[in-house]
């Protein structure tokens, strides 16, 4: 029998106040975790989320944080455990684009998006793992994208950033199987967030005929796999990359 319910558990949830992040916030206390959630810089639409879920009877606190920067992580981490004693999900969401062709990309735009996407990962990992370990319990997911396994021009960056994620998944599920941690990362397609507006506005209806669903993917699309991984029916799932893109990568023609 399916049980999705993650009552008693404590989430921590990175890009948080808008888009896929928001949606897999919203997902997870719907489930009933406690969740904490960090955001870089927009704090309107954090405390907005953090209203709203409170109403609707849901623990939920938000936090200002730099992935990239370790001891503003640790010190999240620190904080969330002084409030809720556990860290049982982690979701590293937290992620920026800085699109650029590889022949005049600027050092700072390969290394931003490094130090977020990918660093940033690492950081609450190790943070993050370690309560894990004691516990004997944790469920990581780590977002991806389908950048990592196919081009597109300008965002050399950007992939390299997502490839370095699922390498990072991989190895860290071998080293935490055995403490019944699983670690997984989640790839989305196209989906319909801030973020890609850009990307869909340039290319139109052209994106929805590549697509087999012929739709762009939602937030909720992905919340609804974040969900799956850290809850019951997932436990014995660890090391894998699921790739929620509406067909995409497939690479059919029509």
């Amino acid at each position: 029998m399916s049980n999705t319910s993650l009552a008693g558990k404590v989430a921590l949830v990175t890009g948080g106040s808008r888009g896929i992040g928001r949606a897999i916030v919203q997902k997870l206390a719907s489930l009933g975790a406690k969740v904490a959630f960090v955001y870089a810089s927009n704090q309107q639409s954090a405390d907005e989320l953090v209203e709203a879920e409170v109403a609707a009877g849901h623990e939920v606190f938000a936090l200002k944080c730099d992935v990239a920067k370790k001891e503003e992580v640790d010190k999240v981490v620190e904080q969330v455990l002084e409030k809720w004693e556990r860290v049982d999900i982690l979701v590293n969401n937290a992620g920026i684009i800085r699109d650029g062709l590889v022949a005049t990309m600027k050092p700072e735009q390969w290394q931003a998006v490094i130090d977020t996407n990918l660093t940033g990962v690492f950081n609450f990992c190790q943070a993050c793992t370690r309560p894990m370990m004691s516990q004997r319990f944790g469920r990581v997911v780590n977002m991806s994208s389908v950048s990592a396994d196919f081009s597109n021009p300008g965002q050399a960056n950007y992939a390299a950033s997502k490839a370095g994620i699922e390498g990072l998944t991989r190895c860290m599920a071998t080293e935490l199987a055995k403490r019944n941690i699983t670690v997984n990362a989640v790839a989305p397609g196209f989906i319909e967030t801030d973020m890609t507006v850009a990307v869909v506005n340039a290319a139109g209806e052209q994106i929805k005929k590549s697509i087999p669903m012929k739709r762009l993917g939602r937030p909720e699309d992905i919340a609804g796999a974040v969900a799956f991984l850290v809850g019951d029916d997932g436990s014995y799932i660890t090391g894998q990359v699921l790739k929620v893109d509406g067909g995409l990568t497939l690479g059919g023609m029509g």
